[in-house]
């Protein structure tokens, strides 16, 4: 679904929601106490966030395992493989359908093993018996099935924690304080200084770049079915693309055949343009003729993420 307006602005509805979202975020607190975490015998670095839709989260981990496989380590991202059918533990590859492991766990098998699992424990102890020496678990900062080495919350610095109000009534998972206390740092991704809530750990900033030289004067159509797609289009922007037109679908849409027919017909002689999280999403037939924006996370603070990195999984 696409984040409704009052996630932002807030108002009546948000107001009218509010005593459901203090639920919501009272049921986190409440799985934290009790916990029993699995140690699965290896680093476990989660990068989460604390608000529902599109922070960066997902280049951010691209980016840590890229490093980690610098120092001599054999990284697999641990997902739950939101939108796929896939319960697991299973390995994703290329293969799959993103209806079965969900476009984020397809997107993560692009850079290392990937492994879905709903049951966190089960999927790391898979991806230890394949020969994984470090798990990096793409969101589950409100799961507590792992113990954590490295626990790291990523906040799109531009919208920080929108209307502050909790599902449904806001973007919030749990209150930012208490997701916060939990964090070992925060990494900012883009410009803006968002309320911290008086955190006092380390804090990053990330900024995601676009590989779009080749959209530079060329006329564009972009399409997405993301959490922000207005950052994917202002990326295309900033490439010097000519956006003739542009077209946005819920978070994780599942493409249709006449979809895709659709925007050929509406985009004309223009470069039919996605994000590589859509772009898993379509057939093999589908793909034909369309390009991807690529981007990845730089962190401007390299030797600060090193050094978490250091002591949570010693080189190798």
């Amino acid at each position: 679904m696409r984040a409704p307006d009052f996630w932002q602005k807030g108002g009546a509805l948000a107001a009218l929601l509010s005593p459901l979202g203090v639920l919501y975020g009272a049921s986190v607190a409440f799985k934290a106490r009790h916990a029993r975490p699995f140690d699965p015998g290896l680093p476990v670095i989660c990068v989460g966030n604390l608000t529902a839709g599109g922070s960066g989260k997902t280049p951010v981990a691209i980016a840590i395992a890229e490093m980690l496989r610098a120092r001599g380590h054999k990284p697999y991202f641990l997902t739950r493989g939101y939108g796929g059918s896939e319960r697991g533990p299973a390995l994703a590859s290329r293969g799959h359908a993103a209806s079965v492991m969900g476009d984020e766990a397809l997107l993560l098998a692009r850079t290392a093993p990937t492994v879905v699992a709903r049951d966190r424990a089960a999927g790391a102890r898979l991806a230890r018996e394949k020969g994984a020496t470090v798990l990096v678990m793409d969101d589950g900062h409100q799961n507590f099935a792992l113990r954590k080495s490295l626990s790291l919350v990523v906040v799109d610095a531009e919208t920080g924690f929108g209307n502050g109000r909790q599902i449904p009534a806001g973007p919030l998972r749990e209150p930012v304080e208490q997701g916060l206390a939990r964090a070992d740092a925060v990494v900012l991704v883009g410009d803006g200084s968002p309320d911290l809530k008086g955190y006092r750990g380390p804090v990053l900033r990330a900024h995601l770049k676009a590989d779009a030289t080749v959209f530079a004067g060329q006329p564009v159509f972009a399409f997405a079915g993301i959490g922000r797609p207005e950052k994917f289009v202002a990326s295309l922007e900033a490439s010097g693309a000519n956006i003739t037109g542009s077209c946005f679908f819920d978070d994780h849409h599942p493409y249709a055949d006449h979809e895709i027919t659709q925007l050929r017909m509406v985009a004309g002689d223009a470069m039919l343009v996605t994000t590589e999280k859509d772009f898993v999403r379509l057939t093999t037939q589908q793909r034909e003729g369309i390009r991807v924006l690529k981007v990845a996370a730089a962190f401007d603070e390299i030797a600060l993420m090193e050094g978490l990195l250091d002591r949570a999984a010693p080189n190798l």
